[in-house]
């Protein structure tokens, strides 16, 4: 056997069996994603070409007069597939690898490269009429060198979109060893086409085939055609490198998977090297003496076997213990900051993607759990189907037997969540509980801090409020009763008449103010004390009425819409005229001309319902937040305190306040008071 039939022999046993080894991943991996599966193909045509040249090759060997007439057909229609898709898949997989990373977006121009870069597949049938024309060794032949030139020309034009693609990948990538895999399969694209075009211009007619030369009687292969035949190799090699190395595409990530297939595929391998050196040995040693010498060989490895294992199975276990421990402290230090839902979003997508899983949902149970799971997760992800590909979600109870205080959901990617991974995930189930509780510890002390300084800052406003109340209101009231005698003054002139009306007026308005602040700063009373009892009907009917004519002043409309069915509430009448009578006021100074306020009033279940709504211009998103501290107003002459009593007054009740902005078409407000019923 000759050293340049040995070599193709080598090149093309490995090919096949790398190529059918990255299938295999991709399969088990189970990701149907449109880069998934036209990497696949790639690689299946990339097999078929390797796998017509390895079986033509053997058969050659085997067979001494020639291989049979079908063999050598098939061979080269193996050969011809895989050549006559390779250029269109290549082009494929990298704009699926950009669609799937997200840094390309889908448009026509993309679709009619793709398409172009398939042409050799509807040229196929002439290339295999060319085959079967000009005998079954060569691809294309010498008869049918145009189509060489052409397929080559062709394959040369997707090399440099390659080429273009793989240097705006690596323009766009963060990562320096993800920017390095990209500017080096770009510089090997390049130098695979300049390949390509120097066979075109110089030896597409001089040799009977360009990508294969298996003849008859001449079994050699010029270096050119060789670097052309195992060109495909390194790109595959490095591919499957990073995969493992660096989990890459996150099918790495499944590492039970690669250990299973790769140990199928070394014991594949030694099976093969002994077949061959036992057909090599045959003039010397039978085939079955050699076969038992090889495989009893495999004993004196065990002990270097389990070294080289335990130290791999150590640096492994290490690896995962220092994620584990990182994992760990970046949830320490998210829980330190005292927000559970905050803390519940952050352990889910570390822990998503620190072990590459499909989905992760952590789920509390006990009070107040409801709040934090609706805050951990969007609407979009909750409504997001699982993917078909993705396998059974598995549940963990988070805490110890009896005292569980939630539970932990992984949905792998893959058809099982790996050995390791399960360990990994039972571990963070035993340390989840703890970093919760740090957090609401946080928490409550952080909750606790700011009713302090709450308490503290309405305790310097009653201060305030009483010695304004003190100071300013009486001599406000002597002020005003000089006034209004002095309008009743018939000898007053006009002019004085008016401006000691507007004076009067100002003296009002301060009024107010000041009875706003006194409210604001007055104690709270705890729902439920005393037993007054207020029908909430009868309070809105007359704040409505009362308020009604300043809706009249500025031409809008008031209306009332009254199904409580005499609902009741524990508490006086004076905290819900507080509600009502300072969130209509909003409402009526919010709309323009013509605007519209709808006070609805209903009952459910146990609690009732107030609405204001109006269609004025809406409230901003970043004042949404800000609505109900004290002091906070965008209006020129306001106070601020006008939600910060209604706030008050709704906790004194029980109850709860909601504000939503816009309501429709961009436009308007409804506040919404639920109000436990008597």
């Amino acid at each position: 056997m000759s050293f340049s039939l040995l070599l193709s022999l080598a090149s093309a046993t490995v090919g096949t069996l790398l190529n059918l080894f990255l299938m295999i991943l991709i399969v088990g991996y189970r990701r149907r994603r449109t880069f998934e599966r036209v990497l696949f193909f790639l690689a299946l045509a990339l097999f078929l070409y390797y796998a017509g040249s390895l079986l033509i090759l053997n058969a050659q060997i085997y067979y001494r007069n020639g291989p049979p007439r079908a063999t050598e057909i098939l061979s080269v229609y193996l050969v011809a597939i895989g050549l006559a898709a390779l250029p269109g898949l290549l082009v494929h997989t990298h704009f699926s690898y950009g669609w799937a990373q997200g840094g390309m977006s889908r448009c026509g121009w993309q679709a009619a490269v793709i398409g172009a870069a398939y042409i050799p597949v509807v040229r196929f049938a002439a290339l295999i009429s060319g085959i079967a024309e000009g005998g079954p060794f060569a691809f294309p032949v010498d008869e049918n060198a145009r189509e060489a030139r052409v397929y080559l020309i062709w394959l040369a034009l997707v090399l440099i979109s390659c080429i273009a693609l793989q240097l705006l990948f690596a323009r766009r990538t963060h990562k320096t060893s993800t920017r390095r895999f990209h500017n080096f399969l770009a510089v090997y694209f390049a130098a695979y086409g300049l390949l390509v075009l120097n066979l075109v211009a110089f030896h597409t007619t001089n040799y009977r085939g360009v990508v294969m030369w298996i003849g008859p009687s001449n079994s050699y292969i010029t270096l050119e055609m060789f670097a052309l035949v195992i060109g495909w190799l390194l790109p595959v090699v490095l591919l499957v490198y990073v995969i493992i190395r660096y989990k890459a595409l996150e099918i790495g990530s499944q590492n039970n998977l690669v250990y299973s297939v790769s140990a199928a595929f070394l014991a594949l391998l030694y099976l093969g090297a002994v077949r061959r050196v036992s057909g090599l040995l045959e003039p010397a040693l039978p085939p079955e003496a050699t076969s038992a010498i090889l495989l009893f060989i495999l004993v004196g490895f065990f002990e270097p076997l389990q070294r080289v294992t335990s130290r791999l199975f150590k640096r492994r276990f290490q690896e995962q213990v220092d994620r584990l421990q990182r994992l760990s402290s970046e949830l320490q230090r998210e829980a330190q900051h005292g927000d559970m839902g905050r803390l519940i979003a952050f352990a889910e997508e570390s822990i998503k993607k620190e072990f590459g899983l499909e989905e992760v949902r952590i789920r509390l149970s006990g009070k107040g759990a409801e709040i934090v799971n609706q805050e951990s997760s969007s609407p979009k992800d909750v409504a997001k189907p699982r993917p078909a590909w993705a396998g059974q979600p598995v549940r963990l109870l988070l805490g110890k037997a009896g005292a569980e205080i939630g539970e932990l959901e992984a949905v792998p990617i893959g058809s099982a969540i790996s050995g390791e991974t399960s360990a990994a995930m039972d571990f963070l189930a035993e340390q989840l509980p703890a970093v919760i509780e740090l957090c609401q510890l946080i928490e409550q002390k952080l909750v606790l801090e700011r009713e302090l300084d709450e308490r503290e800052r309405l305790a310097l406003v009653g201060q305030m409020a009483t010695s304004i109340s003190h100071n300013l209101k009486n001599p406000l009231g002597s002020m005003k009763t000089v006034l209004q005698v002095q309008l009743e003054s018939a000898d007053l002139p006009a002019r004085a008449r008016r401006d000691l009306t507007m004076v009067v007026g100002e003296i009002d308005r301060l009024g107010v103010k000041l009875n706003q602040l006194l409210r604001y700063a007055r104690p709270a009373v705890r729902a439920g004390a005393g037993p007054q009892r207020a029908e909430v009907g009868v309070v809105a009917e007359q704040v409505v009425s009362l308020l009604r004519h300043e809706a009249e002043r500025r031409r809008c409309a008031l209306s009332l819409t009254d199904d409580s069915a005499r609902a009741v509430v524990r508490g006086s009448e004076e905290p819900l005229t507080d509600i009502l009578s300072n969130l209509i006021v909003n409402a009526i100074e919010a709309i323009a001309e013509g605007g519209r306020v709808i006070v609805s009033l209903a009952r459910d279940g146990p609690n009732v319902i107030l609405e204001i709504a109006d269609d004025g211009p809406g409230i901003p998103a970043e004042n949404r937040e800000r609505l109900f501290q004290p002091f906070f107003t965008t209006k020129p002459s306001g106070t601020g305190l006008g939600l910060a009593i209604v706030e008050r007054r709704v906790a004194e009740l029980g109850g709860s306040i909601h504000c939503e902005s816009p309501v429709a078409g961009g436009r308007g407000a409804r506040f919404k008071v639920r109000l436990p019923a008597a």
